[in-house]
C-alpha cells in the first residue's frame, strides 16, 4: 500500500465528519500538516520511488528495532508507512510487565505484537486479513517468540470470545468508506470507530489502557476519539510524532474508574 494510494485516498473522500461533542477540544486538532509540509512530502514521495527504494506489495525484510520483519505481499509495511514502526517504538518494559494480557488488534505484520511479546509472556494479536495473520506467524517464528503470540483471524473483537486484556493496541483504519476486501480492510471502515469503542468496553479490564494510533491522514480518525469518549473513556495524547508531511498521534484511553 503506496503513499500514493493515502494521497489518492486523501483526495476522494469527503471532509472529516464533526466530533459527536463539539463542546471537547479534539486531541488532534493540531495534528494536520500545512500547504509546505504536505508540498514537501510529495516531493520526497516522489524521490523514494524514483529511487527504487518504495516497493510494496512484495516480499521484504525489514529490521524494526531489535526485530527482522518479514512483510508478505497484501500487508502493510510497518517501515516504510511509519505507523508500525512508531507505535513499535512506544512499547517497553515501563507500559508491559510479564503478566500484562496484551491485545494487538488489526496486528498487520505482527511488528506491534512482537515487541509486546519482548516483555509479556503471552500477546493475542487478530486482524481480518488472512495474509497479516499469517504474516504475523511467520514473524513469530522468525524472531522466536511463536510461544508467547496467539494469532487469530477475524474482525475486531470477534475471534476474543469473552476474553479481557490490560493493554489493548489498535492501529485502525484512518479512512471511511466500504472497503474493497480484506486487505482494504487495513485503510478504510464506515462503523469500525463505534464498533471497536462499544466492544473495548467488554474486553479492557476496569484497571486496563488501550492505546490507538490515529494519523492526520484519514478522514476517519476524528471517529474514535469521540466515539471513545462517548463510551465513557477518558483520552489522553500518550505519544505524537511529527514527519514533514503526516503526524502520528497515540491516544491512550482508560475507563473512567482509573482516573477516579
Amino acid at each position: 500500500m503506496a503513499d500514493v494510494v493515502r494521497l489518492a485516498a486523501k483526495r476522494s473522500v469527503a471532509a472529516p465528519p464533526p466530533m459527536l461533542d463539539a463542546s471537547i477540544p479534539s486531541l488532534l486538532a493540531d495534528d494536520r500538516p500545512g500547504r509546505l509540509r504536505l508540498l514537501a512530502g510529495r516531493l520526497l514521495n516522489v524521490a523514494h520511488r524514483i529511487a527504487g527504494d518504495r516497493k510494496y506489495d512484495d516480499f521484504r525484510l525489514e529490521r524494526v528495532l531489535d526485530m527482522r520483519i518479514m512483510v508478505i505481499p497484501g500487508v502493510a509495511n510497518p517501515k516504510i508507512l511509519r505507523t508500525g514502526a512508531f507505535f513499535a517504538s512506544q512499547i517497553d518494559s515501563r507500559l508491559v510487565g510479564a503478566g500484562t494480557r496484551v491485545l494487538d488488534m488489526g496486528t498487520g505484520s505482527g511488528v506491534c505484537a512482537l515487541r509486546a511479546a519482548h516483555y509479556a509472556r503471552r500477546v493475542v494479536a487478530c486482524d481480518i486479513s488472512a495474509a497479516a495473520v499469517r504474516c504475523t506467524r511467520l514473524n513469530a517464528m522468525l524472531n522466536h517468540l511463536d510461544d508467547r503470540i496467539d494469532v487469530r483471524h477475524g474482525d475486531l473483537f470477534s475471534p476474543l470470545g469473552g476474553e479481557r486484556f490490560d493493554l489493548a493496541l489498535f492501529n485502525p483504519p484512518f479512512y471511511l468508506g466500504v472497503p474493497k476486501d480484506d486487505r482494504d480492510a487495513a485503510w478504510r471502515s464506515n462503523d469500525a470507530a463505534q464498533r471497536f469503542a462499544t466492544g473495548l468496553t467488554e474486553h479492557l479490564e476496569p484497571s486496563g489502557t488501550a492505546l490507538v494510533l490515529l494519523s492526520s491522514f484519514g478522514d476517519g480518525c476524528a471517529l474514535y476519539e469521540s466515539e471513545l469518549r462517548a463510551n465513557g473513556f477518558q483520552l489522553t495524547v500518550f505519544a505524537r510524532r511529527r514527519f514533514i508531511n503526516e503526524t502520528l498521534t497515540i491516544l491512550r484511553a482508560v475507563p473512567p474508574r482509573k482516573i477516579a
